[in-house]
């Protein structure tokens, strides 16, 4: 009998964010963020710490407060303070707002976490590409 030993599972699972390219124009969406669970607490952590530098510190960020837990008023991320707002307002069910005083504020569309990956690339890549 043989038995063929399996890699390990990554104690981090990876990032599932795709950015869209740096330019001039404003988007309405900068992205997509395809979390594992809608715990904000544990997923919040590993988005902000994958993010691009150059945006510097997020302060604050926004969620869907019908979708995403209850989050706390603000959390500790990294030694730094994230204040953590929830909005009600239908038109961004699926959509985060991050804030970076100073730096500007970006929009990142939200796979739900329950989607297949079969459906989940083609918005990813979409969003990445600003044709959401």
């Amino acid at each position: 009998m043989t038995t063929a030993l399996q890699p390990p599972l990554p104690s981090h699972p990876l990032l599932r964010l795709r950015l869209a390219p740096r330019g001039v124009l404003p988007r309405s969406i900068d992205g997509a963020w395809w979390p594992r669970s809608y715990d904000l607490l544990t997923e919040l952590p590993r988005l902000l710490a994958g993010l691009p530098r150059t945006w510097g510190h997020i302060s604050s960020v926004t969620v869907n407060g019908a979708v995403w837990s209850t989050p706390p008023g603000r959390m500790l991320v990294a030694n730094q303070v994230v204040r953590l707002h929830r909005s009600l307002v239908a038109a961004a069910p699926h959509a985060i707002l991050l804030l970076a005083p100073g730096r500007g504020r970006w929009d990142l569309l939200v796979v739900p976490p329950d989607t297949t990956a079969e459906d989940a690339e083609p918005l990813m890549a979409a969003a990445a590409g600003g044709h959401v």
